[in-house]
């Protein structure tokens, strides 16, 4: 019997910096559903300004980071660039694979094979 894996583990690869200082680095992010893409849709945000939907739609499927006790839309506002892009990239990659592998090419065989993301961000 198949099972699915729903919550994929991740590293940024700067981390998120609260008020206090502390950085949080590891996180979850869960496979998105249909209301996940629809429902920010109606955000009176997204209409405003369409880019905004990523920032929606990515505090609704991380579903933790470091010691945070929610992932709010301002959280992901105030990631940096690159862990944005890292998360956006993953996002893509588990609900468009079911897995957080990028596919790779040895260059001296030609082999194919998969390298597990979840370490890039280290």
């Amino acid at each position: 019997m198949d099972i699915l894996q729903t919550e994929f583990n991740f590293t940024l690869p700067k981390g998120y910096v609260d008020e206090t200082g502390t950085i949080h680095k590891q996180g979850t992010m869960r496979l998105a559903t249909a209301a996940d893409e629809i429902m920010p849709l109606r955000d009176s945000r997204v209409q405003q300004n369409p880019a905004y939907l990523a920032v929606i739609l990515l505090s609704r499927v991380v579903t933790s980071l470091g010691t945070l006790k929610m992932v709010t839309p301002r959280v992901i506002e105030e990631l940096y660039t690159s862990d944005f892009a890292y998360l956006q990239e993953m996002y893509n990659r588990i609900n468009q694979n079911g897995a957080n592998v990028i596919k790779a090419k040895c260059p001296k065989c030609q082999h194919d094979f998969d390298i597990e993301a979840e370490t890039l961000g280290e």
